[in-house]
């Protein structure tokens, strides 16, 4: 039954729903304001070129992406099913699914400079 006063209560409410939806929505536009980068390196078991291109890898990512990354690591030994839809040819392989377009680097990773400035982390 509507209230001939009108109810500042459930304008209150209203208001509430309204602002708490506000927020969440500049939460979730603030966070595609920096993409999120989404990287599957592929090596080939625990060698030691395996090894260093994974910490190299590392390295990059939180120097430069901290916190705003995923780093799928593949084993071609273990998983040779996703490696088979990859076309990777050589091994170690990085590849940066995300954000578009896709990128490849091949080797130990070891050439930090080559692969900030190919991932235009810095010019």
């Amino acid at each position: 039954m509507p209230n001939p006063a009108g109810d500042s209560h459930d304008e209150d409410v209203e208001g509430e729903i309204a602002s708490q939806t506000l927020r969440e929505f500049e939460a979730l536009v603030a966070d595609l304001s920096q993409p999120k980068y989404v990287f599957r390196l592929y090596v080939a078991g625990n060698s030691n070129r395996s090894r260093q291109a994974i910490t190299n890898v590392r390295e990059i990512c939180e120097r430069y992406l901290a916190g705003n990354y995923e780093l799928d690591v593949v084993d071609v030994y273990q998983q040779p099913e996703v490696t088979k839809h990859a076309d990777v040819i050589a091994l170690p392989t990085l590849i940066k699914e995300l954000p578009f377009p896709p990128k490849k680097f091949v080797g130990d990773m070891s050439d930090t400079e080559r692969i900030v400035v190919g991932l235009k982390l810095r010019s």
